[in-house]
């Protein structure tokens, strides 16, 4: 088996972690003593094979499903401490596949991400609408505003979705498998918001199955195989032949992407 593979970045204190944490569905146990940081201001890309726990360690993080031991920390404090509201003004998640109400408008659905900052003593107000329009104008989707949700194309319903989280106003964005059934012009459109999204100081973690483009996009990659991290670190520090065989059992070559440099995986073998 391939050793783990860690190249620790220079950063902030991680503003979401874990420690030995536990989760599990029924009598699976499918994540057991898992340690992670998700490092401030990068774009984490988890990757690993079906089943490994990518998406049950993004919900764990964001408390969707709850740890059966460890903790998970946001902030330096364990997230069960903080009220809901209060964890959602510091982190949105978009889950796999979310589906919009029957019949709900893009400005409708976008305002819903302004739940967090409602409350008794404090309703819908000018800097709420505010918010809404800057969320929509960063996502590319104002002029989808009055348009139902049900209409529109893959790629256009995942900027929307993301607009919704971009109106909670939350400095970490969990994203879920949010490239899934695009085309690859889609794709690359979602993930160039996430990185430009990263680059003006947001902390993003994103759950993907598509090698090259997590390896291309990704500020900081992590590595799951049979619920456990086996490599992080920057994509070209980590990133080789033996791990890709170890992870996925795909004999591969990897080479440096001919316009980025970036980990390319060329499978091997016979057709």
């Amino acid at each position: 088996m391939t050793s783990v593979r860690m190249v620790e970045p220079v950063t902030a204190p991680a503003p979401l972690r874990a420690r030995s944490l536990g989760v599990g569905y029924g009598e699976r146990l499918v994540i057991e003593g898992l340690d992670v940081d998700l490092p401030a201001g990068e774009l984490t890309v988890i990757v690993g094979p079906n089943g490994c726990g990518k998406s049950t360690l993004l919900r764990a993080l964001a408390r969707m499903v709850p740890a059966r031991s460890g903790t998970v920390e946001l902030d330096g404090k364990p997230i069960g401490h903080y009220p809901t509201r209060q964890v959602a003004r510091r982190l949105g998640l978009l889950p796999q596949s979310p589906v919009a109400p029957d019949g709900i408008t893009v400005t409708d659905l976008v305002a819903r991400g302004r739940y967090p900052h409602q409350g008794i003593f404090r309703q819908w107000s000018d800097e709420d609408a505010a918010a809404v329009d800057r969320a929509m104008q960063r996502a590319g989707v104002t002029e989808l505003a009055g348009r139902q949700v049900s209409q529109l194309s893959g790629g256009q319903r995942q900027r929307v979705w993301i607009a919704m989280a971009l109106a909670q106003q939350t400095p970490i964005l969990l994203l879920d498998e949010p490239t899934t059934y695009l085309d690859i012009a889609h794709q690359v459109d979602v993930l160039r918001l996430t990185r430009s999204l990263q680059r003006d100081g947001y902390t993003v973690v994103v759950v993907m199955h598509d090698l090259h483009l997590a390896f291309r996009y990704a500020t900081h990659l992590m590595v799951m195989k049979d619920g456990r991290i086996v490599a992080q670190g920057e994509p070209s520090a980590i990133v080789t032949a033996e791990l890709i065989e170890d992870v996925y059992g795909l004999p591969c070559r990897v080479l440096p992407d001919p316009e980025t440099g970036r980990p390319l995986v060329i499978p091997v073998g016979e057709e």
